[in-house]
């Protein structure tokens, strides 16, 4: 169980420092972390998504890389190449950004599909195949990724399979008065004096730790069948069934029984409750379910038909 001086828990207090009404972010960030998934935020332009994951990146251990992904990017952009070398006559391996303990990967609807798929199999299988030969990435491996949902002009939506990665996709919205004020007092005050980031003995041993930790949070039988009644109501005879094109996948039960673990781990218990299911469903299932086209036609989202589903499934 967290005792609440452990590095990642203050890592998650300096982190939010330096935002402005994203702690439910940064939360998800560590969640994430814990549980050796990936995230996707999406959200308008300069509402601090990139500061928030560089500010993360700032506390971990290892290397990290961020990707700015473009129309014309190809996949050895990526995964790295093969490079001659005139004084040995051979071929080397240079690793890209992916061979990375956390990258950063922003406006990932504007890489072209190879790209995608490349990053697909490093996501999924936490390897990278060039000329033949599969190389295995760091541990741990973790891929943030942005997209912001205003622009569609040359973007190329992220196949299913790819959302289906995520082990959870954050939306964001723009902040309320109070809060711009407040962002506005924080980066005037930085402008003058820019901040020092306080240290956090982090660890990799640290971070295994705390992920084996939080594993071990105790899952109740009768939690376990929540999610299970969740996931099923997405299913054929299920509760929004006639609104679903493609039900929420087996990977979403897990996503979400992980998260809730590591939710209540964050919290400082050994066990999880109702309300750690019921706060991260919406993250960890709504990318998994795809409406249907009368859905759509109505205004239904994958969030509200999962806001559907938690009215009419009750935790006991």
């Amino acid at each position: 169980m967290n005792d609440m001086s452990h590095p990642i828990t203050r890592l998650g207090t300096e982190v939010a420092a330096g935002l402005i009404g994203h702690e439910e972010m940064v939360e998800r960030l560590l969640i994430a972390l814990l549980a050796g998934g990936h995230v996707l935020i999406e959200g308008p332009p300069g509402i601090a998504k990139t500061r928030a994951v560089k500010r993360l990146a700032a506390y971990l251990p290892g290397n990290h890389a961020r990707i700015q992904c473009t129309p014309d990017l190809l996949p050895s952009d990526l995964t790295g190449t093969q490079v001659f070398r005139p004084e040995t006559g051979g071929f080397d391996f240079v690793p890209g950004p992916l061979f990375h303990a956390l990258v950063l990967v922003d406006e990932i609807n504007r890489a072209p599909p190879k790209v995608q798929s490349a990053l697909l199999e490093a996501m999924a299988e936490g390897q990278v195949t060039t000329a033949g030969v599969s190389r295995p990435l760091p541990d741990p491996f973790m891929v943030v990724a942005t997209q912001n949902p205003i622009e569609h002009e040359g973007t190329f939506p992220l196949p299913e399979a790819q959302m289906d990665r995520f082990l959870l996709h954050l939306s964001l919205g723009l902040p309320l008065a109070e809060q711009e004020r407040a962002i506005l007092d924080l980066v005037a005050a930085e402008r003058i004096a820019p901040p020092a980031l306080a240290a956090v003995p982090l660890s990799a041993e640290n971070l295994h730790a705390a992920k084996a930790e939080a594993a071990r949070v105790h899952l109740a039988p009768a939690l376990k069948d929540y999610i299970v009644r969740l996931v099923m109501a997405s299913r054929p005879g299920g509760v929004v069934a006639e609104w679903v094109e493609h039900a929420v996948s087996p990977r979403g039960t897990l996503a979400l029984a992980a998260a809730a673990q590591a939710r209540a781990w964050l919290r400082g218990r050994d066990y999880v409750l109702p309300e750690d299911v019921t706060a991260l469903a919406p993250d960890a299932l709504a990318h998994r379910l795809i409406p249907s086209w009368t859905a759509l036609g109505e205004g239904r989202t994958g969030r509200t038909l999962v806001a559907d589903i938690l009215r009419a499934v009750e935790p006991w």
